[in-house]
């Protein structure tokens, strides 16, 4: 099991250009557009920022003026080898489609999010490094130090805040990085991933996207209810722990494989006859190993939220396209000591259970109203970092998928952990393409206070002696 590998103090130079502004290239609608109720959640308003890395393309052979690619794709000879050319080049093109992504978005007086579409553009920069991807182990563990300069920040004005910004990093092996910041806002992460899966349509020669996206947030605006509302969890039964609040931080990914997993799903389906997905079963693991890495009192209670997406459930649906925000929080609450003594496939089942619940329509129109009344009445979720928010990215189908030319990225990591800069925050991931070792397995990212890092540690390294009884007592 491997966590993040200290290479911060590696030397390299990466020499960057000026940001331009990439702007559609045709004319698009000018227009103001709103947000919906699960838009408009004040949480969100962050720019997500994610790496994708690709290694050097490979020929096979050359027809004319033209090469061919491994995958099997015809290319331009001068501008296939320069990503920075293809990319910003599709990214004008798919702009036409995806224009609000070119506007500025901005909280009005009256606290609703609007997004004025004037073809304002797109903050694109390109660098250059002097050095190979291999150097890094493709971005594969390193430290948030050695990530965060293949990606950057751009400043909101008075007109607003743009929620697209990218970057695109060449290296002297003749592999890239696309470095992405793309606002919460606007987008969940399956959104995300049909812009980028549209993006890349467009590099490697479709002229529309396959996908044709659909803003229409009015289709997700709950209705306020009747009663006023009322938090659910009472803050003060909530658990506490002595490593909170921290002085420091740490970011850290472990690899869990396949057969591990395959061990810990066995493991409590012998104990109670049920089967369990990995998601249920390692996130009821990786919840009871950070309630005892973090010493929270047993006699407090713990909270475990799972995002359930909408899409394809809700009634009526939502239409294929649509690019917005369309998850739901749910919540799942236990005891500290059922949680830190009991049988983990208790723990399992609970999530399981939630999981059917929350899934049904009723349940998501409910939630929805529920998150709109709080937005009026200007209140929110009283939760703390007893609360564990647990997000899975391995079903957006971003690594190995999306082709820009080069073949799909060897590796994905959200950069530079920013999200993660929440302890109550860890993401489940696929792992880079590089290991033979990982194929079927997953890597967990998260943050943990520097004093309780190594318990932790030694929690996820307990599932590798899955077969001791104890280890699921």
């Amino acid at each position: 099991m491997a966590t993040a590998k200290k290479t911060n103090d590696l030397p390299f130079l990466l020499k960057k250009m000026e940001v331009v502004l990439v702007k559609p290239a045709k004319p698009t609608p000018s227009e103001v557009l709103s947000f919906s109720t699960l838009d408009n959640d004040p949480n969100l308003e962050i720019i997500c920022q994610t790496i994708y890395v690709y290694r050097a393309k490979s020929f096979s052979s050359i027809n004319g003026d033209n090469l061919v690619s491994s995958n099997g794709k015809t290319h331009d000879l001068e501008l296939s080898s320069d990503p920075v050319t293809v990319i910003s080049d599709a990214l004008s093109r798919v702009l036409v489609y995806y224009y609000p992504l070119a506007g500025k978005l901005k909280r009005d007086s009256d606290g609703e999010l609007r997004l004025n579409c004037n073809s304002f553009g797109v903050p694109f920069l390109s660098a250059s490094a002097n050095y190979e991807l291999s150097s890094l182990d493709y971005l594969d563990g390193v430290a948030v130090e050695v990530a965060e300069p293949f990606v950057f920040d751009w400043p909101a004005d008075d007109d607003g805040r743009h929620p697209l910004i990218l970057q695109v990093s060449k290296f002297s092996c003749g592999g890239f990085t696309v470095g992405m910041g793309l606002s919460h806002s606007v987008c969940d992460g399956p959104g995300a991933s049909q812009f980028y899966r549209a993006l890349a349509e467009l590099a490697t020669g479709k002229t529309e996207p396959s996908v044709k996206p659909v803003w229409e947030r009015e289709r997700l605006v709950g209705k306020p209810t009747k009663t006023p509302f009322q938090n659910p969890i009472d803050k003060s039964s909530l658990a506490t722990s002595p490593h909170l609040p921290f002085a420091e931080i740490e970011h850290c990914c472990f690899n869990v494989n396949s057969e591990t997993i395959k061990r810990l799903k066995t493991s409590s389906m012998k104990e109670c006859g049920d089967e369990f997905t990995t998601f249920e079963a390692l996130s009821a693991y990786v919840w009871s190993s950070r309630f005892r890495a973090l010493q929270f009192n047993s006699d407090g209670k713990t909270v475990f939220s799972l995002t359930i997406g909408s899409r394809g459930r809700l009634n009526p649906p939502l239409p294929d396209g649509y690019y917005g925000n369309a998850c739901i929080d749910t919540f799942v609450t236990i005891m500290g000591k059922d949680l830190n003594e009991g049988p983990l496939y208790r723990v399992c089942k609970l999530i399981k259970e939630m999981k059917k619940i929350a899934c049904s329509s009723d349940y998501l129109w409910n939630s929805i109203n529920m998150f709109e009344t709080m937005r009026r009445e200007n209140k929110k979720l009283e939760m703390d970092d007893t609360t564990l928010f647990l997000t899975d990215w391995r079903q957006l189908g971003l690594v190995e998928e999306v082709d820009f030319g080069w073949k799909g990225p060897v590796n994905l990591i959200p950069v530079p952990l920013r999200a993660l800069d929440y302890l109550d925050f860890i993401i489940f991931i696929s792992p880079s393409t590089l290991d033979p070792a990982m194929k079927g397995g997953l890597r967990v990212l998260l943050s943990f206070p520097a004093t309780a890092m190594a318990k932790f540690k030694e929690e996820m390294d307990a599932l590798l002696n899955l077969g001791d009884d104890k280890a699921l007592a």
